[in-house]
């Protein structure tokens, strides 16, 4: 019995990959394009282990995809490939069209066709997972309640419309093609291989550098923050109990603003790494011009997952920074390997040198 993962060497992808070998003997052929976010090395603790087959390879590639299809046969798919970061979005919207719409696309079309030629019995079988973002609902004014499933689509910035594009496409091939899929939508994932360009893991590098900690406007934008290993988790059971056609929102529970998150992250790095100097790292937090479009609020209800699947995030947001904050102190190697020099190209453009 075999798995697909796409986009398995980036960050939500790498932990589900690690996660569901250390919980099942199933193979997994993982094919990721290595983009500057995919990065082997988090994938290292299994190397050389022959469950995990990792082809380096784009999901629109159809000729590449026919083959493996064809040749793994693959009892289910899960899509992790995307661009994520809205700043990048709005920086060069194009690269994220080309991904998250065109290639889910192409995706869809290889599958399809693979899928044509299962047994009637395999077909029953066979899952398409489709991992999406809150972010395609809009955001929520502070009194709103949480999006919920059917919640409007009404997504702001590029990146948030491809991906509400690839969702509606996914749903396209349910509905006229039989196609046998899931889709899950979840909140602001953190934990172990996050690319610092986001939030959490750009904060704690700064830190730790003596760099100033960015905060866009006011830092009162709020999140729902999700362990990525609850997420992973959900995941799972998604793909082996989820009703066929539907959506499901997975979330932490935890809805904070930006700068709390900031705050809690810094406190924790006074305790844990505290400065040469003495002084608290939240001094080091500075206050940046707001990005274009920013939502002010995302909000998750995952009711619906665990009413009808059971599932509960097993980390709260205390417990869940704590082990981030601890992985990334452990980890200093992985965070000096990924931060090149585009990288450092990329936070001076974005928030000033």
């Amino acid at each position: 019995m075999t798995i697909f993962t796409t986009g398995g060497a980036g960050f939500i992808g790498s932990n589900f990959v690690l996660d569901w070998m250390a919980e099942s003997d199933e193979t997994v052929v993982n094919v990721d394009k290595l983009t500057y976010a995919g990065n082997l090395e988090n994938l290292a603790s299994i190397d050389g282990d022959a469950r995990h087959v990792f082809v380096q390879g784009d999901i629109g590639d159809a000729k590449l995809m026919a083959t493996l299809l064809s040749e793994y046969k693959p009892r289910a798919i899960v899509n992790f490939a995307a661009e994520s970061h809205v700043d990048r979005s709005i920086h060069g919207p194009a690269d994220f069209i080309q991904t998250n719409v065109v290639g889910t696309f192409n995706l869809l079309e290889s599958v399809r066709t693979y899928w044509a030629t299962l047994s009637d019995t395999e077909k029953l079988s066979f899952r398409f997972l489709h991992v999406s973002t809150d972010e395609v609902y809009g955001s929520l004014g502070k009194n709103d309640p949480a999006f919920v499933e059917t919640n409007r689509y009404e997504p702001n910035s590029p990146y948030s419309a491809s991906k509400a594009s690839s969702d509606h496409l996914v749903r396209a091939y349910h509905h006229t093609y039989g196609l046998p899929v899931l889709t899950t939508n979840c909140s602001n994932n953190y934990g172990p291989f996050h690319f610092p360009e986001k939030l959490i893991p750009l904060c704690i590098l700064n830190a730790l550098s003596g760099k100033p900690l960015p905060i866009y406007g006011d830092g009162q934008q709020i999140r729902d923050w999700l362990y990525v290993t609850d997420h992973c988790s959900a995941i799972r059971l998604v793909l082996e109990s989820g009703r066929l056609g539907e959506t499901y929102n997975v979330g932490g529970w935890n809805e904070m603003s930006n700068l709390d998150v900031v705050n809690t992250l810094c406190l924790i790095l006074d305790e844990l790494k505290p400065r040469i100097d003495g002084k608290p790292y939240a001094t080091q937090i500075t206050f940046v011009k707001d990005r274009p479009g920013h939502d002010r609020r995302y909000a998750i209800d995952a009711t619906k997952l665990e009413k009808e699947l059971g599932w509960k995030p097993a980390e709260t947001f205390e417990t869940g920074i704590r082990k981030t904050v601890l992985w990334y102190l452990e980890h200093q190697n992985w965070v000096e390997n990924v931060t090149t020099g585009a990288y450092k190209h990329w936070v001076g453009k974005q928030y000033g040198n």
